[in-house]
């Protein structure tokens, strides 16, 4: 699929069928985050990948009871590892880039999904303490995103946008 028709055919699915993911196109989604731009080259973020269903009820509940994350097959998980930017970056690494890394990760891993015919969802509402819980890590790694990949059940309707006009300013 052309980059622009990916961006294009994006959309937050919330419905998905009980369909697994294949394993393949998993791996190409982890491979496409890893790919991604991160300060330094330092890649300060970790991405836990649950399929378990009962991880992904739990996560569901951290998540502000957000059923959709349990009915999708597969949930992943992109966490800021702020030391890893820490001793190259300070207090800005730690801060800032640890978790600029992480989502731009996040983002790669959602285009490859819909490039391979998968829906996926970004999650950013939930209880952080709960999150690490689930996924077993310790207070030194902030859980950013849950992305709840699988076959949407449908494609949802296009929202509008707001007009570049809005939003891009011209200096």
């Amino acid at each position: 699929m052309d980059f622009f028709d990916i961006v294009d055919s994006r959309s937050s699915v919330r419905e998905f069928l009980t369909k697994s993911v294949e394993r393949e196109k998993l791996q190409k989604i982890l491979e496409a985050a890893n790919r991604s731009p991160s300060a330094g080259n330092l890649q300060a973020y970790e991405i836990f990948v649950e399929t378990d269903p009962l991880k992904r009820e739990l996560l569901s509940k951290a998540a502000l009871d957000q059923e959709f994350i349990a009915s999708a097959p597969v949930a992943l998980v992109f966490c800021s590892h702020p030391e890893r930017n820490a001793g190259r970056y300070g207090g800005r690494g730690v801060q800032m880039y640890a978790l600029q890394d992480a989502t731009i990760a996040c983002t790669f891993a959602m285009l490859a999904a819909t490039d391979l015919g998968l829906g996926s969802v970004w999650v950013g509402a939930f209880d952080d303490e709960a999150v690490r819980k689930v996924i077993g890590v310790s207070e030194a790694i902030n859980p950013i995103s849950i992305l709840p990949i699988g076959y949407a059940k449908e494609i949802p309707v296009k929202r509008s946008r707001r007009e570049l006009n809005e939003l891009v300013h011209w200096n």
